[in-house]
């Protein structure tokens, strides 16, 4: 039966791992990035717009 986990006794197996978890953190953190940047610029256009409904509502 093979032993459910694996620790190999040559530690340089474990650079491929390191350099894709790497990979994927920084992806990760690009895309909250881009996601929060997006966030804000939606938040101000909504604000923006019912500012002016707002003023629109008072004039009639």
């Amino acid at each position: 039966m093979m032993e459910f986990l694996y620790f190999p006794e040559d530690k340089t197996e474990y650079i491929p791992a390191v350099i894709s978890l790497i990979c994927f953190m920084i992806a990760a953190f690009v895309t909250f990035y881009l996601i929060k940047r997006a966030s804000t610029k939606e938040e101000k256009r909504l604000a923006e717009l019912m500012e002016t409904k707002e003023k629109k509502a008072l004039r009639e």
